[in-house]
């Protein structure tokens, strides 16, 4: 379909372009919105809230110290692996205004999974929280990093009152392992030093890459996906866009410097990035970050402290609200905008949160690929529960059969994805990018999609085997490549099943080399090897596996049969 086959499909005041000339750079983005915004509060975390301007003054400090004390040339990458804490945004847009390429890594990664994107990436610098201290000390000598930048969780906070954090999150709940990195400087320090120095300004446009984002592959190697200056400010104008849309009194649903964005979505994930770093910023709006969204009561307790207007969450964090006596109890009279994303919205969560909050929570669509947001429901009564709306503002989708050819509407067929938010490609992989991106800019989903009449797209099946656990995507090839690597497994296979929780959850298939093998020895295995919801949740043993005639697994069988 053209661009303009959804121009009277938006809502009123959803625009049906953006304005890709409004900026050059990121850092523009940023610079702008914190001399704009100077005085309103950027970011909170523990207490403690950043203004905008305090924001620009340290992200330049840190800037000032990459320049003047090390060796990093515009280009190089740096690596950030922390939760949702202040000097996440302090250190990126840091890095960014030196002219670095930020590599987002996840704080739960394994050593073999850093081993791998820090080498891919060829990783020069990191900046770490000192919770994964053991871990980096044990990567390090397999990477190409030089410098280490150690942040504590107390760092950001009044002398005394981080003192306090720092001594409980590692004496009383030993959540700092030992390790030794007499090498590592302290992000404090470098704050400090950094701020004697000013920052020299480097100039972005916008085909240089921002962001090196990495993610998963049908053939289970994480690739880093080339995310430039111009993707995500695409990206962050478009998700503007479509928050523009005119709510009851007929003005702008979201309004500029007003709104409290709650962020329980790791800021490292390109969702989060996208709307809360980019989004909220443009419109000098307020981003509480939760730093354990796990912690439901916590998280429940530290939403009372807020009139809320704006939260991004997912179909398992919604309903672990809602299962706490306590989430009922909250003031939801200032909240409209609920996004969910990542993983499918189920239709009893949708129809449960809007009963209990009077907010209509929408889903869209999207993946690393394109920054990550394709298309968006609009917000309120006009919202299509079962459907991920319609593209956003400068997005064309189309639908393809097997050769190739684009399909009509009401017809199945694999989504592809046109717009100024479609990756560069894929980091030294110019046959991968090959495979999903054609000369003319379509990039191909691997989804597979249904366009109705209304132009509103459903997704319907993945062409892909991916697995996506709380939001995250989790590939077979790659659990089996690892499981395979077992002494005592002769063959397996990994598929997806509906977990209530999570949505999906691994399930693994073993044929056994060795009789002696046991699930618990597996599993202890596989959570030295993979982070968190990327492990098996079931493992059942087999004596065979059903194979093609030249010897595949056949996942969908074993889906069919689970």
């Amino acid at each position: 379909m053209q661009p303009d086959f959804w121009n009277d499909k938006r809502a009123a005041g959803v625009p049906n372009d953006i304005d890709m000339s409004a900026y050059q750079s990121v850092v523009e983005v940023f610079e702008r919105s914190c001399k704009t915004f100077a005085d309103r509060p950027a970011f909170s975390n523990l207490g403690r809230t950043l203004s905008y301007r305090e924001l620009d003054e340290l992200s330049a400090a840190f800037a000032a110290y990459l320049q003047q004390h090390t060796d990093l040339q515009p280009g190089d990458r740096i690596a950030v692996q922390m939760p949702n804490v202040l000097q996440y945004p302090i250190a990126v847009f840091g890095a960014m205004r030196a002219g670095l390429i930020v590599v987002n890594t996840n704080p739960l990664y394994t050593a073999r999974e850093m081993r791998h994107q820090f080498k891919d990436a060829g990783v020069r610098a990191l900046v770490y929280l000192n919770m994964f201290g053991k871990l980096v000390q044990e990567v390090l000598p397999d990477s190409p990093i030089e410098y280490l930048i150690e942040a504590r969780m107390g760092d950001m906070l009044p002398s005394l009152k981080g003192w306090l954090i720092n001594t409980v999150v590692k004496k009383v709940k030993k959540m700092v392992p030992d390790y030794h990195l007499p090498q590592a400087l302290s992000f404090k320090q470098v704050l400090r030093d950094g701020a004697r120095q000013a920052a020299r300004p480097v100039a972005a446009t916008r085909d240089d890459i921002a962001v090196l984002q990495y993610t998963g592959g049908t053939t289970g190697v994480a690739k880093g996906t080339m995310l430039t200056h111009g993707n995500l400010i695409a990206n962050m104008l478009q998700a503007d866009a479509c928050m523009s849309q005119h709510g009851p009194d007929g003005t702008s649903l979201m309004k500029r410097g007003q709104e409290v964005m709650i962020a329980p979505l790791p800021l490292y994930h390109i969702y989060a990035f996208t709307v809360n770093c980019m989004c909220m910023m443009v419109n000098g709006n307020h981003n509480v970050l939760i730093t354990n969204p796990r912690d439901i009561p916590g998280f429940i307790k530290e939403l009372g402290k807020w009139e809320f207007s704006a939260l991004l969450g997912l179909n398992t964090l919604f309903v672990a609200l809602m299962d706490n006596p306590g989430f009922k109890n909250l003031d939801f009279s200032h909240l409209k905008v609920t996004n969910s994303g990542g993983t499918a919205l189920v239709k009893a969560t949708a129809e449960r949160w809007q009963s209990l909050t009077g907010c209509t929570v929408v889903e869209g669509y999207g993946l690393t690929e394109t920054s990550p947001i394709a298309s968006a429901n609009p917000y309120g009564e006009r919202a299509r529960l079962g459907t991920v709306g319609v593209p956003v503002p400068g997005t064309a989708f189309k639908v393809i059969d097997d050769d190739g050819n684009e399909l009509p509407l009401g017809e199945r067929g694999e989504l592809c994805i046109k717009g100024p938010q479609v990756m560069k490609g894929y980091w030294q992989r110019e046959e991968a990018t090959a495979e999903v991106l054609d000369a003319e800019g379509w990039f191909k989903s691997g989804d597979i999609a249904v366009i109705d009449e209304d132009g509103f797209v459903r997704i319907v099946d993945r062409k892909k085997d991916m697995i996506i656990v709380s939001g995250f995507n989790v590939y077979p090839n790659e659990i089996e490549d690892v499981v395979m690597a077992h002494a005592k497994v002769a063959s397996c296979a990994a598929i997806g099943v509906p977990d209530d929780k999570s949505g999906e959850a691994v399930k693994l298939f073993v044929v056994k080399r060795d009789s002696s093998l046991t699930a618990e020895e597996l599993k202890a295995y596989c959570k030295d090897n993979f982070t968190g919801y990327k492990v098996p949740k079931h493992i059942v043993f087999r004596d065979s596996l059903p194979m093609t005639p030249v010897g595949k697994i056949l996942r969908r069988e074993l889906r069919d049969q689970a």
